[in-house]
This record gives structure tokens, C-alpha cells and sequence, in this order.
């Protein structure tokens, strides 16, 4: 076994390979660019190496770098986790080159299956069903409209040089194939610098069935079961589990596991495969016997979790065996899979802030408050930390959640539980989407498909989590202000020097203006002590009895005849408050008794949408501006969003220069509206997908226009 082992990646991942590391005694070797000089995965390895600047080119991608350190370390082999240089053939050569063990299969299988359409070719000549299609090198755009019309709308344009969903199209129709064409050509050159496409039938409402295989050098081959991952947006995996519930509920699914058992072991022995992969397998939910070879990853999957705690085996322990050189020592009929796993995977993401509707826009910022509960049969793993700065550089998953049951339902809640206990304070995530994807009624009794996220997206992103805030928020801040301002006395208490304490006949009421991200403000109103309040919540509205104090850290707040318990963190003047699974940001105004903010000055408050960078202020304070007029401009995961006013009026202060680094939801400029030709009421809200495609713009706070990749 290998004594020293470099871990080339970041985040959850290398966090998680330590783990391992650790376990077996072997000494870990990080790398890490410069954003991510704090990380978890830095503090948790033995020795960390600095890459170089925070661009993943100039770090995480350099395998000259990554070559470097190893050698500087002494680090025998290299475990490149998943993303990066995981499936870059030509990094896995270097290594060979190097003098070092690339912690993978061999390059040849990198090679083959890193091409979709070589692969297609090579599991077809061995057997195994692919959808019909044609994959042939340099189809023109003419051969690829011949072939659409011989498979038949609708049909799948694919790139054959990558994944991720970049560049795929679906086509339903022949009048908008070449356009379309031209589309997916563009986006796969961008992203993959090969702009070859492949045509293959599209499956409607199809599931998507994966098969982990184990190999290792000396013949033997076996597979882990399955995982279903049918549960996407976009193609990207958002939760999965092991095993499917399709094959589970099916009175033949023994059977047909078999067969796609059989399939992949095949797909690997193709190859010549050794270590840890995955054989991905698209499925007509109404005929799954009719299923098709998708692609195979040659490396260690992001859910490669769920098959652990199913299965019993730490993959990644297995990686590191094969790749030192040792036999798997056991055969298919050893393996036992018990149970039933799922997967959440958490990510820096703004599902949506109400009127915005910043739909599933990558976020960040500071961690001010983190808890991963420690339950029976979860699992977190996670690259977190309190204090640490969530950038948009990379990939914006923060951590996954895994919880394992002795059936389907019985996972599904612990999962459900697991995620309404964790509590990430300080960036918006994806926590509360994943409970009500969680909670779906299709969901919950195992119908699957990959296009049931994007179909139910309205009710996932519904009034729970972008509506209006429930007024015990609203209290809960205003109750946190009144305990903030009344500590506990050390003598007697005097009254008159408590906020809204009592004056003659009755209390006097104190006033603060509550800003949530992307939402309407409420005025919150208390009185009295915080252990014995009147809390009014709405302009006029009814007082109701309310009180808070804290427990620990955690803040309990007693209102409509209910107490609830709140995970609390400050930024500023932005008070976070958690519970549940969500997090709101909640700014605050002076109160109101002395500084009270014209309704007009919250329209023409802009707030950037994402962390970024400033590189462009269009205007000057004073100077005059209509509706739609670009005020200022952050580049963010290397696209350009202009910001631009949301009524007629006047610039009234402006908050950034170029050059400036904001944080989501950091002001950046405000205009004063004019009372003739402003109007308050802001446009409807743009689809949640709409910022991913053509150019739109969005109500409320901002106005949010893509730009070209910088």
C-alpha cells in the first residue's frame, strides 16, 4: 500500500478521500489554490501544497503543478476525486510519465470512454443495447439532419467530447433542428474545444439507472447494485438513492437488475477497466427491460455514497487497493447490498428570493453558523467550516447528505430529518428545496423521472419557499432586536430605560423596518420586555404576546401560541435566522421612530444577485435614469449581469467601484423614484430557467441580463 497519497482536487471530495486516507494510515497530501487557502480539506490533510491563483487553469487544472507537488511531497500516487483531471487521459499519462500511480483506471479506458462516440462504438460491438442514433466522427450538419429524420422527432443532440448536460439539445421538430445545431455546436466548442455532435432517439420521461462496478488488474470484475438518479435539473443529479425504487417495486426487477448487471460488467471488461466506475444506463419508465447504454464515468462518483452504506465497502479504500496493485479478494457472490440509501446534494445556490426570482442562481459568502447533525445512519460529507468564505470560483456544492434505512421510507425521512436539522447560516443553499423535492407525493412513492423537477418546479419553489415571509420570521427578528437592546440587568431594572418600556398609561412601542433578501420589508413592532412582549408584525396590524431567550446559541421564540427554535447569525446589519431547513436574510433599517424610509427609496434599491466582482459603474450619483437603464455590472462564474434600475427616477448614492468584490445581496446602488412616472408595482417575475438561456430581465431588486462568458 502506498504511504503517501496527493489528493488533486477541493471541497467535499478531497475532505472525503482524506477521510479514508486517515483510516488506513497513509499520509495525505493536499493542494489547494489560492481562494481556498482556508479550507476545510487544508486543515484536514497532513501537508498542503499551494497551487497558484484562484482560476482552476492556473491551479486544479495545471497537472504541471499538481505533477510538481507531488514530487516535492513525495507523494507516491495522485487521487484526482471527481471534476478536474479525474477523466483527463493525458493528466493519467503524466502521472505514468511522472514516475507516479494516477489513482484511475488505465489511460485506455479514460481514452475510449471519454468519447461518446468511440463508446458507443466499442459497447454496441460487445453486445450491449445503445439507443438508436448515429454516432459516426464529423457528422455535418446534413448528416445530422438525415439522421434525425431516420430515428425520429424527438431526437437528442449530444457533444461527443464531454457531459454535464453542455451543448446537449433536445429537438421535437424539423423546423428548428439547424438552429439548434448551431447551438449545441457553439456551447460544446466553448466548453469542450470540440464541437462534434452525435443524434441519438429521445426517451420521454425517461429514468436514469446507473451500476457500480469494482475491477481489478488480475481479471475480476463485479458490480455493486444499482443507483437511480432520476431526479435532476438541467442534467445535473440533485438527489439519489440505492436501490432504484423502479426495480424494487417490480415483481421481475431481480431480473432485470440482472441483465443490467450483466451489461455493465460488460461495458467494463470491454475496456479493460480497473478501480471504481459507473455504467449509466437511460430507461423507459413504461418498458425498463428496453434499456439503453448511456455513458460510463471513469471515476469516482459524486453518489458513490449511497452504494457504501448499501453495500458495506468504502470505495475509495478500494480505489487505492487496485491501484497499488492488490486483488479485489472477493467475488460477485460476496457481495451483500442491504438496505436502502439516499443522497442530498447540498449546494450555494439561491433557489429563488421571492419577486427576483433568482432561480437556482450560484451564491456564496460567509459561513457565519454551521450544524451537521450527528444522527444514527447519516452521513455528511461536507468541505465546510465555520468561518469560511463560499466564493463562486468553483463548482457550488457544498456537501452531500446521505442517510441509510432498512427500507426506502424509512430513509427517505432520516434524510428528510438530516437536512431539516442542518443549519448553514450566511449564504443562501438549497436546503428547503431539497425537503420539498423530498416531500413530493411522486417523490415519496418512488415515480421517477429525469424531467419531474423541471415539470413540478412551481410547486417545489412555491409560497414554503419564496412566498411571503410567515410573520413568526418577522417576530422572531423583532423579538431578537428587543433582547439585544434588554440584557439582563444586573440590579434592579428601571423601566423607562427599557426599549418600549412603560411610559405613562401603557407601553411605548419600539419600531424596526425588516428587509428580506428579494422581498417586501415589513415594519415589526415590540413592547414590553422580551420575556414578556407585544409583538405587532403588519402596518396596523393585531399585537399578539410573544417572547424569546436564548438557549445556547440557538434563539427560542415563543409567538402565536407556539415556541420555535432559531439558529441565529449577524453579517453587519443583516440578521440570519434558520430553522427548518431554511434561511433568511434579513436586513434591518434604523427604527423607524427616528429614521423611517419612504416606500419609493425600496424600488430603487439595487442588490447584487450573486457574489462577484464589480467591473463596471455606468452612472453617478445625482445623475437622472429611466426603467431598464444599466447601473452597474459583477462578473460571477465568468459571466457578466448587469443590474439595472427598476423605476424612473435619480441616482441617489452609489456603493461600489470597479474592481470591488460584493457579496450577494450587497447594495450597490440606489435610485430615488420619481413620484410622477415611477411605479412601484414590479413586473412579473421571470421563469426560474430563464437565466440559463436567452437574455431576460427580472423585477424587484435588480435586473438581471447574462452577458457573454468573460
Amino acid at each position: 500500500m502506498f504511504e503517501s497519497v496527493l489528493v488533486a482536487n477541493r471541497g467535499e471530495i478531497a475532505v472525503r478521500v482524506i477521510r479514508t486516507l486517515r483510516a488506513l494510515g497513509i499520509r495525505s497530501v493536499a493542494v489547494f489554490s489560492d481562494a481556498d487557502a482556508e479550507a476545510r480539506h487544508v486543515r484536514e490533510a497532513d501537508v498542503a501544497v499551494r497551487l497558484g491563483p484562484a482560476p482552476a487553469a492556473e491551479s486544479y487544472l495545471s497537472a504541471e503543478r499538481i505533477l510538481a507537488a507531488a514530487d516535492r511531497t513525495g507523494a507516491q500516487a495522485i487521487h484526482p476525486g471527481y471534476g478536474f483531471l479525474s477523466e483527463d487521459a493525458a493528466f493519467a499519462a503524466a502521472c505514468a510519465q511522472a514516475g507516479v500511480v494516477f489513482v484511475g483506471p488505465p489511460v485506455g479506458a479514460i481514452e475510449v470512454m471519454g468519447d461518446k462516440i468511440r463508446a458507443k462504438q466499442r459497447v454496441s460491438a460487445a453486445g450491449v443495447p445503445v439507443l438508436p442514433g448515429r454516432s459516426e466522427p464529423g457528422l455535418s450538419d446534413a448528416q445530422i439532419a438525415a439522421a434525425a429524420r431516420e430515428v425520429g422527432f424527438p431526437v437528442l443532440l449530444k457533444p461527443s467530447a464531454g457531459g454535464g448536460g453542455k451543448g446537449m439539445r433536445l429537438v421535437r421538430s424539423a423546423d428548428r433542428l439547424a438552429e439548434q445545431v448551431a447551438a449545441a455546436r457553439r456551447e460544446a466548442r466553448g466548453a469542450f474545444g470540440d464541437d462534434t455532435l452525435l443524434v441519438e432517439r429521445y426517451v420521454e420521461r425517461p429514468r436514469h439507472i446507473e451500476i457500480q462496478v469494482l475491477a481489478d488488474g488480475h481479471g475480476t470484475v463485479v458490480h455493486l447494485g444499482e443507483r437511480e438518479c432520476s431526479l435532476q435539473r438541467r442534467h445535473q443529479k440533485i438527489i439519489e438513492e440505492s436501490p432504484s425504487p423502479l426495480l424494487a417495486g417490480r415483481a421481475d426487477g431481480a431480473d432485470l437488475r440482472a441483465r443490467m448487471a450483466v451489461a455493465a460488467v460488460t461495458v467494463a471488461r470491454s475496456v479493460g477497466y480497473a478501480g471504481a466506475g459507473t455504467v449509466e444506463l437511460i430507461v423507459p419508465a413504461d418498458a425498463p427491460e428496453d434499456f439503453s447504454f448511456l455513458e460510463m464515468n471513469t471515476r469516482l462518483q459524486v453518489e458513490h455514497p449511497v452504494t457504501e452504506l448499501v453495500a458495506g465497502l468504502d470505495l475509495v479504500e478500494w480505489q487505492l487497493r487496485v491501484a497499488a496493485g492488490e486483488p479485489l479478494g472477493f467475488s460477485q457472490d460476496d457481495v451483500r447490498l442491504t438496505g436502502h440509501a439516499i443522497e442530498a446534494r447540498v449546494y450555494a445556490e439561491a433557489v429563488s428570493l421571492g419577486e427576483g426570482q433568482r432561480g437556482f442562481m450560484p451564491t456564496g459568502g460567509p459561513v457565519l453558523a454551521l450544524v451537521e447533525p450527528d444522527l444514527p445512519h447519516v452521513r455528511f460529507d461536507s468541505g465546510l467550516i465555520k468561518g469560511l468564505d463560499v466564493g463562486s470560483t468553483y463548482d457550488p456544492m457544498l456537501a452531500k447528505v446521505i442517510a441509510w434505512g432498512p427500507d426506502r421510507e424509512s430513509a427517505r425521512r432520516r434524510l428528510d430529518g438530516a437536512l431539516a436539522g442542518t443549519v448553514i447560516l450566511g449564504l443562501h443553499t438549497n436546503l428547503a428545496f431539497l425537503r420539498a423535492l423530498l416531500a413530493d407525493p411522486d417523490v415519496v412513492a418512488g415515480r421517477l423521472d429525469t424531467g419531474l423537477v423541471e415539470r413540478r418546479l412551481a410547486e417545489l419553489t412555491g409560497a414554503d419557499l419564496v412566498g411571503a415571509l410567515p410573520d413568526d420570521v418577522f417576530a422572531a427578528a423583532g423579538l431578537e432586536r428587543l433582547l439585544a437592546l434588554s440584557p439582563p440587568p444586573a440590579g434592579p431594572v428601571d423601566p423607562w430605560d427599557l426599549p418600549g418600556g412603560w411610559r405613562l398609561g401603557e407601553p411605548a412601542w419600539a419600531s424596526w423596518r425588516i428587509e428580506p433578501a428579494g422581498q417586501e420589508p415589513a415594519e415589526v413592532r415590540v413592547r414590553g420586555t422580551a420575556g414578556a412582549a407585544e409583538v405587532s408584525v403588519r402596518p396596523g396590524g393585531p399585537a399578539a404576546p410573544g417572547s424569546a431567550r436564548w438557549d445556547g446559541a440557538d434563539l427560542l421564540v415563543t409567538y402565536g401560541g407556539r415556541t420555535t427554535r432559531y439558529a441565529v447569525a449577524r453579517d453587519g446589519d443583516v440578521l440570519w435566522l434558520g430553522r427548518d431547513g431554511h434561511a433568511w436574510a434579513l436586513g434591518e433599517a434604523d427604527r423607524l421612530a427616528t429614521a423611517r424610509h419612504v416606500t419609493a427609496a425600496a424600488h430603487g434599491a439595487v442588490r447584487s444577485p450573486m457574489p462577484g466582482t464589480v467591473i463596471a459603474v455606468h452612472v453617478t450619483a445625482g445623475e437622472k435614469v429611466a426603467a431598464g437603464q444599466p447601473l452597474v455590472t459583477v462578473e460571477a462564474m465568468k459571466m457578466e449581469h448587469t443590474l439595472t434600475s427598476p423605476v424612473d427616477g435619480m441616482v441617489a448614492a452609489v456603493e461600489v467601484r470597479p474592481g470591488q468584490r460584493v457579496r450577494v445581496d450587497e447594495l450597490l446602488a440606489t435610485v430615488s423614484a420619481d413620484p410622477v412616472s415611477a411605479d412601484p408595482v414590479s413586473a412579473d417575475p421571470v421563469p426560474a430557467d430563464a437565466l440559463s438561456t436567452d437574455p431576460a430581465s427580472t423585477a424587484a431588486d435588480a435586473v438581471v441580463v447574462p452577458g457573454e462568458p468573460a
